[in-house]
């Protein structure tokens, strides 16, 4: 078996975090007192704490960011640009979502939209090194 780059590496933690904040978001909603609705077939938006508001919304956040850092590991991949840039880019990215957790959750602004900027940064980067 050939070892994943570092890209790959990242891309299945990414994964791995996202489903440590699905099942996060899940957690406050029971906190909430919303089992039910959770387990049900979720007819009609509850009242949600706002802390279970913004874990959903990072959790959506995190799908939409996925998508791009997705494409730009496909896209080192294939063209095999993987190197130190594409790693420590990959990293960034990492670091990135796993810190705007939190700061989403605990409504930290304006650091929470600057630690995405860092992240969606780091994913440009990687795809404009693969493509130039």
């Amino acid at each position: 078996m050939i070892p994943p780059s570092p890209e790959l590496v990242v891309l299945g933690l990414s994964a791995i975090l996202q489903a440590i904040q699905i099942a996060l978001a899940g957690w406050s909603m029971g906190q909430d007192g919303l089992q039910q609705w959770n387990v049900g077939p979720r007819d009609g938006e509850p009242q949600f704490s706002a802390r279970t508001g913004r874990l959903r919304r990072a959790v959506n956040n995190h799908f939409e960011a996925l998508a791009f850092f997705t494409i730009a590991v496909v896209l080192v991949q294939f063209t095999q640009s993987n190197g130190g840039l594409t790693a420590a880019c990959a990293w960034v990215y990492l670091i990135a979502r796993a810190l705007y957790v939190p700061a989403y959750a605990l409504g930290w602004s304006p650091w929470r939209s600057l630690i995405f900027g860092v992240g969606f940064l780091a994913t440009m980067l990687m795809i404009l090194t693969a493509l130039f």
